[in-house]
Parts: C-alpha cells; structure tokens; sequence
C-alpha cells in the first residue's frame, strides 16, 4: 500500500512538474491587478492555509482590493472591498456573469443543470425563471406560511421535550433539519429528517455537510487541470458517493410520486414536484430527470445548509454577548409578549431581530467567498486588464469586516443596523451575503423568513445556558472554511422554557 501511494504521489508531481513547465503563465502585454509572484509551478497556493479567506484578505491589505493571485496553473482575481464588488457585480455584472466550475460540481454532470453552475443563458435564465414565480414568489411563500409554522413549531416542541429532561440542544443539527423538513415539504409534501429519530436525520446531516465540506475543500485538480486523472485528494470520488446517495433519496420520492399518479390519477398535492412533473411530460421540455434532481440538490444542499448554519451563527453571538440577547428578547416581549408563540407575519415589525439576522450575516456570510464568477470575454477593470475566462472570487467574508466600509468591524453590534436602509438586496456593496446582480442567490426571499423567524422563536419560548458552568467569554467563536462558513465548534446549550 505505501509503495503504491509513493507511485502515485511521484507520479503526481511527475506530471505537475512537467504540465507545469509547458503551461506556465507566459509574460503578457495586458495588465493585470498587482498580487503575490508566488513560487513556481505552485504560486501560492501554499500562502492559502486552512481559512482561505482569511489569507486572502491578509494579502489584500498588502496587494490592494483588487488582486491578481496565481494559484498553481490558474490565474485568480480576488475582490475584497465594497467599491470593486459594485464593479463586478453591477457595473460589469453581465461581464463577470460566467461561472468557474470546480472538479466537485462535475460530479454526474452536475454543473450542466445546476442552476448554480450553468452560464447565465436561456437554459439558466428558464430556470430563474421557474424559480422566481413558482417557488419564491411572494404568492408561493405566503401560501406556505402556515407549513413553515408548523415546522418551527415542532422545532420548539424538541427543544421543549430536551428542556423538561435537562439536556444540552445541538442548535445546528436541530436548525438542519427544521430547514431540510421545509425544503421536502416545499418540493415533495413530506418529511425527509426526523428531530426525534436521530439515524435517519444523522444522515441526511451528514451527506449535506459532506458535499458543502467537501466542494469547499481546495482541489489540485482545479488548480493543476492535468491531475483531474488522477484525482489525487479523491474529491470526485467522495462526491460521487454523496451525490448517488442524495439521487436514490430523489429517485425514491420521484416514484413513489408517479405511483401514486397511476393508482389515482386525479391524486395531485399542488407542491412543486408535481408541477415539474407536469412540465417534464411535456414534449421537448427541458425539465429532465437530470434537470430536476440537480435543481432539488441546489435547494436542498445548499439551501438548508446556509439556512441552519446562520441560525447556528446568530444564536452563537446572542450567547456569546448576553446584552444583545437581552435586547432582542425585550423587543420581542414587547411586541408578542409571553402568552402566544411568535408567528411568521411578526417578523416584519421586529426592527432589532432584523438588525440581529444582518449584523449575524455580515460578520459570518454563508459563503465567504460567494460562487467564483468568471470574466466571459477580456474586461477593463479599475483600469487593468482582465482576460476573457479569468476565474474572480468575491471575498464576502473580508468586505464585511472592511474597517473602511464599517465601524469597529469586528464587533458584534447589530445597532449599526437599526435604522438602516442597507438591505438584502445587493444594491449595497458593502453588505453582500446573497451575492448581487443576476448571480444574486435565488433562495433569498425564503431565508429572508426562515432565518429570523426560528431565530425569534427560540428566543422567544426559551431561556438559554451554557452547558458545563461555561461563560459567554468561553463560548468557542472559531470557525472551519469550506463553501459555507460554519462553526468549528456545534453550539450545544440548555433551554429552559419562559412560557
């Protein structure tokens, strides 16, 4: 077994050593933003570390907002302030509207029906569509409310039962499958994950952490093209594995669906997967099986991840500065008070909640390095010269802790946000947790109410401690890079019921 490893690893540099010398970036007349030389054949991909974006905006502080930085064979530009993201994603936002797409989002063919991964044309553009009106639309979500409630109700009532037995409540895994159990119902009318059954709802956390924890991960193979054969980190191989397991999950629902049509077929629940089921029997209709289940691996994957790991991350912060938990339940006490839980049609009139949900996402936005964008043809930017299908990643993580753009950066104080008018929307560049422009994450109107609306009510119907006599100042902050900004520590504590 080592023999065979240390084959492949000369094997390995063999080939990147001699890739490397044929396709090393040639001196060009076009100007490129400033950034690290880095060193041969890998550029710096050493400097990146563990907190990718970390590093990233420790080189823009010496490099500029606007940097060029090699990484191995690829050139990346990296924008890590307010001013040249209003460039990219709004000046030039049809310029810089193409997507990167990394080793993992190859896997089954993903990225050629990924909604997240597709070039922003007419297939992409269909999709948005379908999207905006039957999924997200004002409409849709408000026909739904009454669902969602109940999710969160069951929620609470977990955290209850854990309440009455003492017990510590893993915030993230119980936000999880609240989340995931609002997504199936969305799309299929049922439950995928259980709160009280721990295997079934273990799993499903584990695949959706596996694929987020795994995509983020740096890849050689997207760094030096030739290793793609090898796939030395085993990148694809892990992927393919959670993807065919999270496909047997949709076959299953998908079927269990067109059963039902046979046995019955005026049976329909109006939910979103009979409504591509009716667009996918049309003839000539883009909606394929392929296309179906790489649309509900977007939601699903994506969306509940974010959705749990920024209630996970205000909740955190609550606890982690008492006077701030203080105030929100003080604002909710006065505008509900104790005897009625909180509803989704309060949220809107919840100023501070707001600011709590914000200041949450400016300091720890689900994806810190968004979606790598990509230049579709040569661009003139801040007046360099970016070439037609250069990989550019927007640092989220870096321009909302920007200490030109925000006072006191890296405090928790959403009061900056009271007042406000700065919004989700992406019209304000120094706050871009969603993205901007066309790219701009098209789940945003349901994470507007999911988030705030469990954050609210745990607060609300529950009083929190920290297990193990541990203080506020205790409370473990850190967090671990990937695609999604999470919690290196899961945020486990006691509730006590208020009411």
């Amino acid at each position: 077994m080592e023999f065979a490893f240390d084959l492949l690893l000369c094997s390995c540099i063999f080939l990147l050593c001699f890739f490397g010398f044929l396709f090393f970036p040639r001196k060009t007349n076009r100007r490129l933003p400033p950034g690290p030389v880095g060193l041969p054949f890998l550029g710096s991909l050493l400097e990146l570390g563990n907190k990718v974006n970390e590093s990233l905006y420790s080189l823009s502080k010496i490099y500029g907002p606007l940097m060029t930085i090699r990484l191995g064979m690829k050139t990346v530009i990296v924008v890590s302030s307010a001013k040249v993201a209003e460039e990219v994603l709004h000046k030039h936002d049809r310029d810089f509207s193409g997507r990167s797409v990394g080793e993992a989002a190859k896997t089954l063919d993903h990225y050629k029906h990924s909604m997240a991964w597709l070039p922003a044309g007419p297939r992409w553009r269909e999709l948005r569509r379908f999207c905006n009106t039957e999924v997200f639309s004002s409409k849709r979500l408000d026909a739904l409310r009454g669902l969602r409630e109940k999710k969160v109700e069951e929620l609470l009532q977990h955290v209850q039962a854990a309440s009455a037995d003492g017990c510590a409540v893993d915030i993230g895994r119980c936000a999880l499958v609240t989340a995931l159990n609002i997504v199936s119902n969305t799309f299929f009318s049922k439950d995928v994950a259980n709160l009280e059954h721990g295997v079934a709802a273990q799993e499903l956390k584990d695949l959706v952490g596996g694929i987020m924890e795994t995509a983020g991960r740096p890849n050689l193979a997207d760094f030096f093209p030739p290793l793609r054969l090898v796939d030395p980190q085993g990148v694809r191989r892990a992927m393919t594995g959670f993807f065919q397991r999270m496909h047997e999950l949709f076959d299953a629902m998908i079927e269990e669906r067109l059963q039902a049509y046979a046995a019955a077929s005026s049976v329909r629940t109006d939910d979103f997967l009979d409504v591509l089921l009716q667009l996918g029997g049309k003839p000539g209709s883009e909606y394929t099986m392929d296309v179906l289940k790489s649309l509900f691996m977007d939601m699903f994957v994506a969306g509940s991840d974010t959705t749990s790991s920024t209630i996970e991350w205000a909740m955190a912060e609550l606890l982690h500065h008492p006077g701030k938990m203080a105030a929100l339940r003080s604002e909710l006490k006065k505008f509900i008070g104790d005897g009625r839980p909180v509803e989704e049609a309060d949220i809107p009139q919840l100023a501070y909640l707001d600011a709590v949900v914000k200041e949450t996402l400016r300091l720890h936005p689900p994806l810190p390095l968004l979606l790598p964008h990509e230049s579709e043809d040569t661009v003139e930017l801040c007046g360099y010269t970016i070439p037609g299908g250069t990989q550019t990643i927007v640092n989220a993580w870096a321009i909302g802790r920007d200490p030109q753009a925000w006072e006191d950066p890296v405090s928790f104080s959403p009061e900056r946000f009271v007042g406000s008018e700065i919004n989700y929307k992406g019209r304000d560049f120094k706050f871009i947790p969603f993205g901007a422009g066309r790219r701009i994450c098209v789940g945003l109107p349901l994470a507007k109410r999911v988030v705030p609306f469990v954050v609210a009510s745990l607060v609300h119907r529950f009083s929190w401690k920290l297990p193990d006599g541990m203080t506020p100042e205790q409370l473990d902050m850190d967090d671990m890079f990937g695609l999604i900004l999470k919690k290196r520590v899961p945020l486990k504590v006691v509730p006590a019921l208020n009411f």
